[in-house]
């Protein structure tokens, strides 16, 4: 067994004035492993700014802007989380839920390779972009 020991006494984490917390049986029952890349960081996001029943009245635009995704990205983060049972959403409200009694299959390598593949068009698109803006400064 382990030893704990604390190493920085007077830095002890506490819950003050906000509420957040993350159930450790996201990691301990295998439900990190069912989500994707984007999905944890909504999932880990929705916790951190919801109150003490998990809602969330963030905009679109300012969770984009936090976690620096595209509309898209976000809803199909949105609906992935939402058919794994792990958060309720109506349009204007989100609602993190206990976790369920086991996580939903995952299948990481089919996400993966599309993940990677709207990376890659959203740098190219990026590049072309930047050298346009560049090309008129130049003029």
């Amino acid at each position: 067994m382990i030893k704990k020991k604390i190493l920085k006494p007077n830095r002890i984490r506490r819950i003050d004035g906000g509420f957040s917390f993350i159930p450790h049986r996201l990691l301990t029952d295998g439900f990190l492993d069912s989500l994707s890349q984007i999905e944890i960081l909504l999932y880990l996001f929705l916790c951190l700014v919801s109150d003490r029943y998990g809602l969330s009245f963030y905009s679109y635009d300012t969770i984009c802007s936090y976690l620096q995704l595209t509309l898209e990205e976000l809803h199909e983060a949105t609906d992935g989380l939402i058919e794994k049972d792990l958060i309720a959403f109506d349009g204007t409200i989100y609602q993190v839920l206990e976790l369920p009694p086991k996580p939903a299959e995952y299948s990481p390598k089919k996400f993966d390779r599309e993940f990677n593949r709207k990376a890659y068009r959203r740098n190219i698109k990026n590049i072309i972009q930047q050298s346009l803006w560049e090309a008129q400064d130049d003029r």
